[in-house]
């Protein structure tokens, strides 16, 4: 068929991966939003803390709509904490809201991942978004040009996706360091149900690294085919 490529079970396979991985998220980010921390923290009050020990005092903290919608705005140099975080005193709450103030300690630092991410962020996500239609209209219209330049946007998404991953996986080590030093988790059940939370977060981004390793590997399958 036109539109499938040799790796395109691949793809499929990495698809259903990545939802297992996102039910293990929802699950253990569930169970833990259930277990009230010992110091009886608020997502806020740890961000809030982890922030001014690092000499952050100067970036707020912010409450945001939606569910897992936690992130650190680097343009406006803001923490912005879900619902079910900024005033929750959970462990999940802890653990991702620790999560959140290390990309602003990366900020501070100024992390050539995290500084490349955020240059490459929006022309990328413009790639990512006409990758699939140039695609197409090259296969469509019999330009390989087309196809090769679709082939390009896809690896550029796949470079985007490897980039990303040292700068989660150091926010969450940042995260489990603070969180250890100052005993917020008050037991070792504590500490080990936050690693288990950005454990879980962890894996959601290696699974989009293999989807668009696995999407990268299948464009460039189709196009070597029609060269």
């Amino acid at each position: 068929m036109e539109f499938l490529g040799p790796y395109t079970p691949l793809i499929l396979l990495v698809f259903v991966a990545s939802m297992l991985i996102q039910g293990y998220l929802t699950r253990t980010y569930g169970r833990w939003s259930q277990v009230r921390n010992p110091r009886n923290l608020t997502g806020a009050d740890v961000a809030r803390q982890m922030l001014d020990a690092n000499g952050l005092g100067h970036v707020p903290v912010n409450a945001v709509p939606g569910n897992l919608s936690d992130h650190y705005d680097p343009i406006r140099k803001t923490v912005n904490l879900s619902q079910g975080v900024y005033g929750v005193p959970s462990v999940s709450a802890m653990a991702v809201a620790a999560h959140e103030v290390g990309h602003a300690i990366q900020d501070k630092v100024r992390m050539p991942a995290l500084l490349l991410r955020g240059r490459l962020a929006v022309p990328l996500s413009l790639g990512m978004n006409l990758a699939p239609w140039l695609l197409m209209a090259g296969i469509v219209l019999q330009v390989t040009g087309l196809i090769w330049v679709g082939v390009i946007l896809f690896g550029a998404a796949l470079l985007f996706h490897l980039i990303t991953l040292p700068v989660e996986f150091d926010a969450s080590r940042r995260a489990l360091a603070y969180l250890e030093a100052g005993n917020l988790t008050g037991s070792p059940e504590g500490q080990k149900g936050a690693q288990a939370v950005l454990t879980a977060a962890a894996l959601t981004y290696v699974a989009g690294f293999a989807m668009a390793l696995a999407q990268f590997l299948n464009v460039l399958g189709m196009a070597r085919n029609r060269s």
